[in-house]
């Protein structure tokens, strides 16, 4: 692969030259605005995006005893993810098979058994069903046929991912490549910096999608990283909707005290890293709605999941290699400084979004060629939910069906 240093433009966006993406010179366009507020879209982008995509639950360095687990809790549906005794990772839906009550919350460990908090219905670490209170009273019942459902599960670079609808390419086949730009970071050796965040934001799960995929609202949008990063406005995207862009610290220091001290700590202080890695920083997203960014002290990733129509779920946990030097203490406290700046502006910006879409004649303007990775998200709803073509919403009630139909339509053209 040819190395994105050698692809990356200037950093003032009136020094650069967009690469042409656009057929013959003509403008492409993003969704109708109406896609960014209707509730039976969302459900069914959920049911046909979000379910057969892969979904990060955790990183494998959190689940290191037997009975160690970690949830991961979508719109309707929750996943655990725990450590058997045998010391294998498995993947299961986290709802008790008797009556559907929700198993586990958050993270932690079981000693031995998971005990369904209604009943009392008891399931081995490696999912079997083991033990049901007045077992006497469900004649014919064989405890095997009630284990906890199994779900998709693949690690990479000791990071869980699930696809609740299986099929499809395996993560190492959609990162590819990239895969190589990622290894001197050691991600796989990483540890939880703090407890697992979240929060709403109030906005549709594509507006900050939208956001997290482009960087040519970081001059403006981002003056922290403006300021302290030459960085990579255009990126590059495989066939699998993985994108990646690169930021290399500025050898000009930023005359605001964190981030000129990040630029002049990290590549004096990480000696574990090659020379180049202390200096730069990797943004990753993965279609079709996580962000992963790696810099030289930690990492972040960045999952954007659908709520209701005009609010997001957002998932940000922090991981960073063992090192409990104060220099590199202070690297990380710097980090999550910038970091939370940049998440205030885009949580700013992605609502001020939310809030002109539904303005009266609002029509969608043109997307730039920086917006590239934008224009491959859209083009994957629209394969797989062709209604978000309609320039007005379907009437109350026939969005699904006006999907199926148009479904089928293309199935037999």
């Amino acid at each position: 692969m040819t190395p994105i240093t050698q692809n990356r433009q200037e950093n003032a966006m009136n020094e650069q030259t967009p690469i042409a993406l656009t057929e013959g010179g003509s403008l492409s366009y993003g969704l109708p605005a109406w896609t960014y507020f209707n509730q039976e879209l969302t459900q069914l982008e959920y049911e046909r995006v979000i379910l057969p995509s892969w979904q990060f639950v955790c990183h494998v360095n959190q689940l290191k005893q037997p009975g160690d687990f970690a949830t991961l809790d979508m719109m309707r549906d929750s996943v655990v993810v725990m450590r058997g005794k045998d010391g294998e990772l498995r993947a299961f839906s986290n709802v008790c098979r008797h009556r559907g009550a929700k198993l586990l919350d958050g993270e932690g460990s079981c000693k031995g058994r998971v005990k369904c908090p209604y009943h009392g219905w008891s399931y081995a670490l490696d999912g079997r069903l083991v033990g049901v209170p007045s077992e006497q009273t469900f004649p014919g019942m064989k405890k095997a046929d009630f284990g906890l459902k199994p779900v998709e599960m693949e690690i990479i670079l000791g990071l869980v991912f699930v696809r609740l609808i299986p099929g499809g390419p395996s993560l190492a086949l959609m990162f590819k490549d990239f895969i190589e730009l990622v290894r001197p970071y050691r991600i796989e050796e990483m540890e939880p910096v703090n407890q697992l965040w979240t929060g709403s934001w109030n906005c549709n799960w594509k507006v900050a999608v939208d956001n997290n995929l482009e960087n040519y609202h970081v001059p403006v949008g981002h003056p922290g990283y403006h300021r302290m990063l030459d960085n990579d406005l255009m990126g590059e995207i495989n066939e699998h909707g993985v994108a990646v862009s690169e930021s290399v610290l500025r050898d000009r220091l930023s005359p605001v005290w964190s981030e000129r001290l990040y630029q002049q700590l990290a590549p004096e202080v990480l000696t574990d890293l090659p020379e180049k890695n202390r200096r730069t920083w990797l943004f990753f997203s993965m279609a079709p709605n996580i962000g992963i960014d790696i810099y030289p002290d930690s990492m972040d990733i960045f999952q954007i999941l659908p709520k209701s129509a005009e609010t997001c779920l957002m998932r940000f946990p922090v991981f960073s290699r063992p090192d409990a030097r104060r220099e590199a203490k202070l690297l990380r406290y710097l980090n999550a400084r910038i970091n939370r700046q940049v998440g205030h502006e885009d949580r700013d910006l992605s609502e001020r979004v939310q809030m002109g879409l539904r303005s009266n004649g609002y029509e969608p303007g043109p997307l730039s060629d920086y917006e590239h990775a934008i224009r491959d998200f859209h083009d994957r709803l629209r394969a797989a939910c062709p209604v978000v073509t309609l320039p007005e919403a379907p009437s109350p009630g026939s969005l699904a069906a006006r999907n199926t139909a148009m479904l089928t339509e293309q199935a037999a053209a």
